[in-house]
């Protein structure tokens, strides 16, 4: 593909009138959960209720719909909003005494109903819970419902692992979502067998199914969790000792599915407050948690450095970030390499003192600019003034000469660019306050992050990312330029049609009908 002077001389098959609507590059998400989304767009959705009888009432309802039904699930739910978690003995009422299993946003929390905890054994205050994590009980001993991070692995592999059938209709319905927002490309952020990411061992399959049978119609990069890492033989010249069978990894593939990075977990998540800090939480007397040790951290990294993978470290919290800026940085000394593209993902909070080192490094900071809409008022909180000016960064990436993807982390918030380019811009919260404005960038560079910048970050820039000759015909033809309405606009432009390599995927209004 190409534009004016590129392909002059060329004779179109055809041409459509756009009546001066606005062309821009497919939107590319470096950082969502697309099989998890897709699940929950089956299940009760959680993030609209404001008070826990919502909850409670939608549990109900379906109960009394399908009295034959096993298990009731849902997602998206927010204790600020509610009040509260949800209370496990509420639960039982609500349901009937069914199994039920609701996910927090963050995806780092669960509330569950006594079937579940009888199930698995952990009504008992002798249940063994894993390090990093935890299940609250109350004084007496008694679990309220509200399990965390990694103590949530026995729940969550009551419903693992899902089919394969089962997973590429969830992925169809994500591929169809994505579609209607402009995004031609998304990176899934952990596939496999994980206790926080990944839906079964055998996930690949479902993934490459999907494009088999033209249910995903976006181009997709996967990230392994790493939690699939394991001790393979290689020649000892090799010098690496961890990784996954017949060598596979990052760039393995094709322009419709490959493998990006590998996914390394630090700590948890600001709203949980499981996120690893360096002092405590404003009005709580503990820092959050890191869920692995920095040994194991650092010997996988290194191990898949060597290895030849793409590293996407989760850090939230300061400390985690100071983690993973060590971790990646024992990786490059122990075998420099060219050009690496390591990432931290989410690098929600970050010292002044840590810019110098993401640059040093070569770090591609990955955050969400939905994120400071969305839950930016709980964030503020949990924070303190003290350490806000330090949350959740742009601008402050950009002056330092990185290159800022951009990534929705769905479903944890709306995954919508347009809505994700206006936050970027704006910089509100859902209260309509003001949030480290000075992190604020203009509508150009918002969109160049989710284009160009995401392109880059998934080491796809030659191909992805501009409207360019030779580059691939992902195109998305939108009402209105959201670089020169309004900001408070942006996030109403309605996507009129998405191309995905010259062929229109979406199309409303039939302006590509043959």
């Amino acid at each position: 593909m190409g534009v004016d002077g590129e392909i002059e001389g060329l004779s179109a098959r055809r041409v459509v009138d756009a009546a001066g609507a606005t062309l821009i590059p497919g939107f590319h998400d470096v950082h969502n959960h697309m099989a998890t989304y897709g699940q929950q767009l089956q299940e009760i959705d959680a993030s609209g209720f404001t008070e826990a009888d919502q909850l409670y009432d939608a549990v109900a309802a379906v109960a009394a719909a399908e009295p034959g039904r096993e298990w009731i699930t849902g997602s998206g739910y927010d204790q600020t909003r509610l009040g509260g978690h949800p209370e496990r003995e509420k639960l039982d009422m609500a349901s009937g005494g069914r199994k039920v299993m609701f996910i927090h946003r963050t995806c780092h929390m669960l509330a569950a109903s006594t079937a579940v905890f009888e199930r698995i054994g952990a009504m008992s205050p002798d249940f063994p819970v894993a390090p990093g994590g935890f299940i609250e009980r109350d004084g007496q001993g008694v679990p309220t419902g509200l399990v965390a991070e990694q103590a949530m692995t026995p729940f969550r592999n009551l419903r693992k692992p899902f089919s394969e059938a089962d997973l590429v209709t969830a992925l169809g319905l994500a591929s169809d979502r994505f579609l209607s927002e402009g995004l031609t490309s998304v990176a899934e952020a952990g596939i496999g067998d994980s206790p926080l990411v990944g839906s079964s061992p055998v996930e690949l399959a479902a993934y490459q199914r999907g494009h088999e049978t033209n249910k995903i119609r976006v181009r997709t990069q996967l990230m392994v969790a790493m939690d699939n890492f394991h001790e393979i033989t290689t020649a000892s010249v090799d010098d690496y000792h961890l990784g996954l069978d017949l060598g596979m990894r990052s760039g393995f593939g094709n322009e419709r599915l490959s493998l990006g990075p590998l996914k390394v977990f630090t700590d948890g998540a600001l709203m949980s407050r499981t996120a690893s800090m360096t002092e405590n939480f404003c009005g709580h007397d503990h820092a959050g948690v890191m869920q692995f040790g920095e040994a194991e951290l650092r010997d996988i990294a290194i191990s898949a450095h060597r290895g030849g993978w793409q590293l996407a470290v989760h850090a939230i919290g300061d400390n985690a970030v100071d983690v993973a800026l060590d971790m990646i940085q024992a990786a490059t000394e122990s075998k420099p390499r060219t050009d690496p593209r390591h990432r931290i993902e989410h690098a929600s909070v970050v010292r002044p003192d840590q810019m110098s080192r993401f640059v040093e490094l070569g770090i591609i900071p990955s955050p969400q600019g939905r994120f400071v809409y969305e839950i930016g008022d709980g964030v503020a909180e949990v924070i303190g003034a003290g350490r806000l000016p330090w949350t959740y960064r742009h601008r402050s990436f950009l002056e330092a000469g990185l290159v800022v993807p951009g990534g929705s982390d769905r479903p944890v918030v709306q995954g919508a660019p347009l809505k994700a380019l206006q936050s970027m811009v704006e910089r509100t919260t859902s209260s309509g306050a003001e949030f480290n404005l000075h992190e604020g960038v203009g509508a150009l560079e918002a969109l160049k992050s989710y284009t160009m910048h995401s392109a880059y970050a998934s080491r796809e820039e030659g191909s992805k990312g501009r409207i360019k000759e030779r580059f691939l015909a992902d195109l998305v033809l939108l009402d209105a330029d959201p670089t020169t309405v309004d900001a408070k606009d942006i996030g109403k432009i309605s996507v009129l049609a998405t191309l995905v390599g010259g062929t229109a995927e979406y199309d409303p209004h039939g302006l590509f009908a043959c």
